[in-house]
């Protein structure tokens, strides 16, 4: 009833009820279970009456029977009768469902639901399962059909192949038609798309290069860089550079603007270098003299009024007359005049002076011939002065030949034993080392020492005292300022005496130990410095150390390096430790000066660096200090490290890249300055020894004095009428300076070489002035070829501006005239003498045709190289000169507040002389005097030809001039007149400061210096 009335919820009770006996009921199952009922019933219903079939009537009546059996039990008659009755009617109803069948449909259902439940809770491992299977058969199929074309290909090959070549050839034939049936068409359409896809890649080239053309120029320069650079390698280090690589530089050879101007700049600045050293070496000589006469003037040996005249040449004004002196070319006469005469004394003194510089010879002889201390003088009056102090590299190169001829000139004829160099006083090495202490080296030293020397001055506490007795003194002196009583201990002692004392050997080991730590400041600043060193100084050292080794081969090479360190440690470096501030290592305000301490100092490191450098041990006198011998032995092991490398320099060639021949290629000419004394001493000095520094007859020299003659006068050089011997103008005069331009009466060097030497460079210049314009692979090549006509024009343009530029040159920097000539022939007159040139190079074994004459093109890739490195040079060297200029101003600034400062010490004097009320004492009377009675006093020795019984019948009569110190000394002989002499005062002090003790008068009377000057102290200063 309830599966027909299809309600669930009751179908579910019934059969949930235990009445029915049913299991396996699941309530989630409830509609599957109705409407499976539901579908049986139906099934049921529409069978076959089958049910009178006898078995499924006997299986009824069992059922029944058990069914009875059951409703009996239960003991109920309501059912037994029901039982009884209802069943044998059931069975006639198709549509009554058994208990055994609706269990079946619920445990089909059940089961049914369980398996459900049981794949969903195992969903994916399931479909793991069937994908495993499907691929496993996809794979099968798969396989099977690979293996079957495989099998297959050759022929699916060919039928693809053949119906692929059928589709392609039948659409080529349907194009091609098609194309050739409109080929007008088609060209057009081409050209077209062509064109615009060659304007569009244009287009976006050349923008692409307008937004990168910064990027582009980099590339650009860095691509001819590269080039350049690579020409340039091949030009310096090919050994046969290629004439194309030659033809791209060969226009460095050329003098541009800026050469001119650097020219000019170079010229004025050496110029003003000069002046500005001669005007200094001036004034320090004045200022030199005016400290003796102050010191002269403290101890009372002159009077203020000599010392007040003296002062006044010390004006700018009389300063400045040193570059006065410079307007000679302005006057009308004199050695630049314009005649003839003039011209030919001019141009005689210029090759004479050519000559001296550039043949050292000559000069190296002519020191020697002369005494030292005139030698001396000569050096630096003359010889500096012909070299411009080596103000450039040129000048520098010629003075340190000038210095190596001499000094092993000196060491040839003068040292007999190696030692004679160090005790002795070499002329060569004094003018050396004086020569690289000046401007040029002072700088040097400065660097090594001006560190470590303020140090030691700014260290006050600094006492260093190594002699016994000053310790002790000092010691004694303390006790007794520190006590206020008088020290029991002795004052004068011995040094035995005064290192018996614990304090005095307490203070002794401490200085030492000050003197060994400063000493090493000294020390390593020194041999760390090789490399600031000049290297003329290391030049010449190297120079003494191989000549005497030449002379004295049996020498060891320790003694050797002792003489280089005498030169280069104690002439050199000593005398600035001692005295700083005489050689400007230090900078000291005017007035100023060292303390007693400091000096003390500085020579005691001064002392031990020397025993160092020497390798000289202290005994002796001074073996208290032997305990540091051992520390000297170390430092003369750094000592000689650093003479051997101080030793180590290039030749002169190697490090100035000159020779002989370098004036010939040089765009200016030498130009000296140098005073009309000067000329006229070298003058008469050469004249004097001619025959000892030239003995051949047919020299050089020799040939130049005879076109000078006889020694001129001042006035004939200078243009001004004759003045008196005596006349005070004179010395000024003499002091005037002319540039001269050196020129060299000899074309080229002298020699069995010359006419080669010459014929090379001419030839070398018309084939630079060829090759420029005109292509080739070699030089045959282009001297063989015709010039065209646009060559030739081009050439005539260079030539024409070459001219123009040459009429703006300075005389000074013309060149001469053949170069001038042949400036003027075209490009095939210039071949012309090329060929002519080359045939007599060929002749003299210079140039060889069959290499097409390389050798010519190998010398002028050499002449571009030495070019570029003349231009560095010369750049170089105006920064030099300007550094030296600068210095220089800056101790001509240090020289004047000098000046001003002896001014107000003088001025001082004056009021303090105003102040006291003296006066000159008889300044205006003359005194009379016998030359008996001076013998009497000692002042007159003896007079020549005269005997001394009658010097009663001489007088000399001594008057004061307006002059102060000038005194005018008339001799009579029997009451007439003989002779008038000018004594001067300030010279009769410089005699007795040079320890001169005789002079003479009139040339003929010898006279005691010294009690000349007293005898006028007493009577005309009233001393």
């Amino acid at each position: 009833e309830a599966v027909d009335h299809g309600d669930v919820s009751q179908t579910l009770s019934a059969l949930r009820s235990p009445d029915v006996g049913l299991y396996g009921v699941t309530p989630e199952c409830a509609e599957t279970y109705q409407r499976e009922l539901a579908e049986a019933k139906k099934k049921k219903m529409a069978a076959d009456n089958r049910l009178n079939d006898m078995r499924e009537w006997r299986a009824g009546a069992r059922e029944l029977n058990d069914a009875y059996l059951k409703i009996t039990q239960t003991r109920c008659f309501a059912c037994c009768l029901l039982t009884l009755f209802w069943f044998p009617f059931c069975n006639l109803y198709c549509g009554f469902l058994l208990p055994h069948w609706i269990q079946s449909t619920i445990s089909g259902v059940t089961a049914a639901y369980n398996r459900e439940q049981l794949w969903l809770a195992n969903e994916s491992l399931i479909t793991k399962l069937q994908a495993c299977c499907r691929g496993y058969l996809v794979r099968q199929e798969f396989n099977a059909r690979l293996s079957f074309l495989k099998k297959q290909v050759p022929a699916i090959t060919c039928i693809q192949s053949q119906w692929r070549g059928y589709k392609q050839r039948k659409a080529y034939q349907d194009r091609l038609g098609y194309l050739q049936a409109h080929k007008d068409q088609v060209v057009k359409i081409q050209s077209m798309t062509r064109m615009y896809q060659a304007r569009k890649r244009y287009r976006n080239r050349l923008q692409y290069f307008k937004d990168h053309i910064n990027d582009v120029i980099k590339i650009q320069a860095f691509i001819r860089a590269n080039k350049a650079r690579d020409d340039y390698k091949t030009l310096i280090s090919a050994e046969n550079p290629p004439m194309v690589v030659l033809r791209k530089f060969v226009h460095l050879l050329d003098q541009s603007d800026q050469d001119f101007q650097e020219e000019l700049d170079l010229m004025k600045l050496r110029e003003e270098v000069v002046t500005l050293i001669r005007s200094n070496q001036q004034l320090e000589n004045d200022l030199n003299l005016m400290d003796i006469k102050i010191g002269l003037l403290v101890k009372n040996k002159i009077t203020l009024q000599d010392v007040v005249s003296h002062s006044k040449k010390l004006t700018k004004k009389n300063k400045e007359q040193l570059s006065d002196m410079m307007m000679l070319n302005k006057q009308k006469g004199g050695l630049k005049a314009l005649s003839k005469e003039k011209r030919e004394k001019l141009e005689a003194y210029q090759h004479l002076f050519y000559l001296l510089q550039t043949n050292p010879t000559y000069l190296a002889k002519l020191i020697f011939q002369m005494p030292q201390n005139k030698s001396t003088k000569f050096m630096d009056s003359v010889i500096f002065t012909l070299y411009n102090y080596a103000s450039n590299q040129r000048e520098e190169y010629l003075l340190l030949r000038l210095f190596q001829t001499a000094l092993k000139e000196e060491i040839k004829s003068k040292v007999d034993q190696i030692h004679e160099i160090v005790t002795g006083n070499p002329t060569v090495i004094k003018m050396v080392v004086s020569f690289n202490r000046g401007a040029r080296g002072q700088n040097a030293l400065r660097q090594i020492l001006a560190p470590v020397v303020k140090e030691i001055m700014d260290d006050k506490s600094l006492n260093i005292k190594t002699d016994p007795v000053d310790i002790y003194k000092s010691w004694v002196n303390q006790m007794e300022s520190q006590t206020g009583e008088a020290s029991k201990l002795p004052y004068d002692v011995t040094p035995e005496q005064a290192l018996s004392h614990e304090e005095v050997r307490t203070r002794l080991d401490t200085s030492i130990r000050n003197m060994r730590t400063v000493t090493d400041k000294f020390l390593a600043a020194i041999v760390s410095s090789v490399d600031k060193i000049p290297y003329g100084m290391r030049f010449i050292a190297k120079v003494l150390k191989d000549s005497l080794h030449e002379k004295f081969p049996d020498a060891g090479e320790d003694e050797l390096l002792k003489i280089v360190g005498n030169l280069l440690y104690y002439r050199y470096m000593n005398p600035a430790i001692v005295a700083p501030d005489a050689f400007d290592i230090i900078d000291l305000s005017a007035g100023g000066q060292l303390t007693t301490d400091q000096r003390r100092n500085l020579g005691s490191i001064a002392k031990m660096l020397q025993h160092a450098a020497s390798n000289k041990m202290f005994m002796g006198d001074n073996a208290h200090l032997s305990i540091i011998n051992e520390y000297l032995s170390q430092s003369h092991q750094k000592f000689r490290r650093f003479f051997q490398a101080a030793c180590e320099v290039p030749e002169l060639q190697d490090k100035f890249n000159i020779d002989e021949y370098s004036d010939l290629v040089t765009l200016t000419k030498p130009v000296i300055y140098i005073s009309i004394g000067e000329i006229i001493n070298t003058h008469t000095l050469l004249l004097d020894h001619q025959d000892a520094i030239a003995p051949e007859h047919n020299d050089p020299i020799h040939e130049l004095l005879d076109d000078l003659g006889e020694v001129p006068t001042i006035e004939s050089l200078i243009g001004e009428g004759t003045g008196s011997i005596n006349d005070p103008n004179k010395e000024m005069l003499a002091k005037t300076e002319v540039s001269l331009t050196l020129t060299n009466k000899f074309d080229v060097p002298g020699g069995e070489n010359a006419e080669m030497d010459a014929r090379t460079i001419l030839t070398k210049r018309l084939i630079v002035d060829v090759i420029r314009f005109q292509p080739g692979e070699t030089l045959t090549e282009i001297i063989e070829t015709s010039a065209t006509s646009e060559q030739e024009a081009e050439h005539q343009r260079a030539m024409q501006r070459r001219a123009i530029r040459d009429a703006k040159t300075p005389d000074k920097m013309k060149k001469s005239i053949s170069v001038k000539e042949d400036s003027n022939l075209s490009l095939q007159e210039k071949k012309e003498k090329i060929k002519t040139g080359l045939k007599k190079l060929t002749e003299l074994g210079i140039a060889d045709p069959m290499n097409k004459y390389q050798e010519l093109i190998n010398d002028i890739a050499k002449d571009i190289r030495n070019q570029r490195r003349y231009r560095q040079r010369r750049k170089a060297e105006l920064v030099k000169l300007q550094q030296t200029y600068s210095a220089l101003n800056s101790k001509a600034t240090f020289y004047e507040e000098q000046v001003d400062y002896y001014k107000s010490y003088i001025k001082t004097c004056l009021d303090n002389l105003a102040s006291k009320g003296k006066g000159e004492c008889g300044a205006d009377r003359s005194i009379p005097y016998t030359a008996a009675r001076l013998h009497e006093k000692g002042v007159l020795l003896e007079i020549e030809d005269l005997q001394a019984n009658q010097f009663k019948n001489v007088i000399f009569e001594i008057n004061p001039t307006e002059e102060v110190g000038d005194f005018e000394v008339k001799a009579k002989f029997m009451g007439v007149q003989m002779e008038t002499f000018m004594l001067h005062y300030q010279d009769l002090l410089q005699l007795q400061y040079e320890g001169v003790a005789v002079m003479k008068l009139f040339n003929r009377a010898k006279v005691n210096v010294n009690l000349l000057i007293f005898l006028l102290n007493k009577k005309f200063y009233g001393k």
